[in-house]
């Protein structure tokens, strides 16, 4: 992985602390507005390690693949990101 190791590890922490939290709201039965909103701010932070992530493949692996890769290599380069792209656009 090219992005940062640590930050995606902080982020990914971060939500992770929310989920469980977001388990005990459920299990006692808390208000359900507050719950969305808690949801919410997991996918935000999960949006934002996903973007981290994939910001760290352009500069990293697609960088590499245009500069020394073959014809292939950059095709399937484009083809995965433009993939993954679609799908964070769901």
């Amino acid at each position: 992985m090219r992005a940062d190791s640590k930050t995606v590890l902080r982020q990914l922490k971060t939500a992770k602390g929310q989920l469980e939290g977001i388990i005990k709201m459920v299990e006692e039965d808390r208000y359900c507005i507050d719950i969305s909103n808690q949801v919410l701010a997991a996918r935000a932070i999960l949006e934002r390690v996903n973007r981290t992530i994939i910001e760290g493949h352009i500069e990293g692996c697609i960088l590499d693949a245009a500069a020394t890769g073959s014809d292939e290599e950059r095709k399937e380069k484009i083809v995965e990101l433009s993939n993954t792209i679609k799908k964070m656009m769901k």
